[in-house]
């Protein structure tokens, strides 16, 4: 589990080389306020964008759970650090400018700044061992690597994530073809096709036309009827397997089909479903679990984290 989250962190560093982490943020944004003046957030955000010569793709990149941009997230840790250790003050909400001890850390001319710099200053030592609770042998360390507070805890969730979708996928190989039958059944109905599970259950597995599996309602109402191929397999399905499932489709007059597999598609497969005039949708084995996920399907919850932050509004004197 350890080797497996340490290549998901490292792989995710690894795609995102371009962006800085907090840390290498902090000299530029110091720098940035040397001027003396009040500065806000985006402002400085804009300058060590423009110091590392940012694409807008990725001051747009954002972190794994779509909430929040990364370098955004990066830039404020980097901040939340120089105004603890002192270098930076905040003057009104939102505002913030450099302070004494910032001019004299530039005047050293640091070559960079960062947790292990930060360290000298007896405030930033108090910030970091303030996680210390009292009879707790456990302390919060600040973390030294080169994500921030919430990549590192997004990246754990992909990681849990991850093994918990190997774990279905081995479950669902092991399970018969009418049970994974079943199974894409209460999914379906889950994302909300199908009407009711009975309604959905009805239909699976009757038609007995070649390369068809079931029949599900569209919607409640039955406006329109999608066509389901399951197949629990292990090797990649191929291309003759999709023509075959789509010759059934035209067979039905149909123009609506969803391929589910618990394996994954050849090339040939995927390029063959993409260029047709039916719409037929592949599903792999990657996709199902992520789905059977996401809709609590086969799945239990067995820990619930929030994450929470300063509500300025509520410290607003009128």
């Amino acid at each position: 589990m350890r080797m497996q989250n340490d290549f998901v962190l490292a792989l995710c560093v690894q795609t995102s080389m371009a962006i800085p982490d907090y840390q290498t943020c902090m000299l530029p944004f110091l720098q940035f306020l040397a001027d003396g003046a009040d500065h806000t957030l985006r402002e400085a955000e804009d300058h060590i964008a423009g110091y590392f010569e940012l694409t807008p793709s990725e001051r747009a990149a954002l972190l794994p759970s779509g909430q929040q941009g990364v370098f955004k997230n990066r830039v404020g840790w980097a901040r939340t650090y120089l105004k603890k250790a002192g270098l930076l003050e905040s003057t009104k909400r939102g505002i913030f400018r450099i302070t004494d001890r910032g001019r004299s850390t530039l005047a050293s001319n640091p070559v960079k700044l960062d947790v292990k710099f930060l360290e000298r200053f007896p405030e930033f030592i108090e910030f970091r061992d303030a996680s210390r609770t009292e009879g707790s042998t456990a302390q919060l360390e600040i973390p030294v690597r080169q994500t921030t507070p919430e990549e590192a805890i997004e990246l754990a969730y992909q990681g849990l994530r991850e093994q918990l979708a190997i774990e279905l996928l081995t479950r669902i190989l092991g399970c018969s073809p009418t049970f994974f039958e079943q199974l894409v059944v209460e999914l379906l109905v889950k994302m909300g096709y199908g009407g009711s599970r009975r309604d959905a259950g009805e239909r699976i597995g009757q038609t007995g036309d070649g390369g068809i599996d079931g029949i599900i309602k569209e919607d409640r109402l039955g406006l329109d009827t999608i066509f389901i191929q399951a197949k629990r397999w292990q090797g990649s399905v191929g291309r003759p397997e999709i023509q075959k499932f789509v010759g059934a489709l035209q067979g039905q007059r149909a123009k609506k089909g969803v391929f589910i597999t618990s394996s994954t598609y050849t090339a040939e497969a995927a390029e063959y479903a993409s260029r047709i005039d039916a719409k037929v949708v592949l599903i792999d084995g990657k996709q199902l679990a992520e789905l059977m996920i996401d809709f609590d399907v086969g799945v239990a919850h067995a820990a619930a984290y929030v994450v929470k932050r300063i509500d300025s509004d509520y410290f607003e004197e009128s």
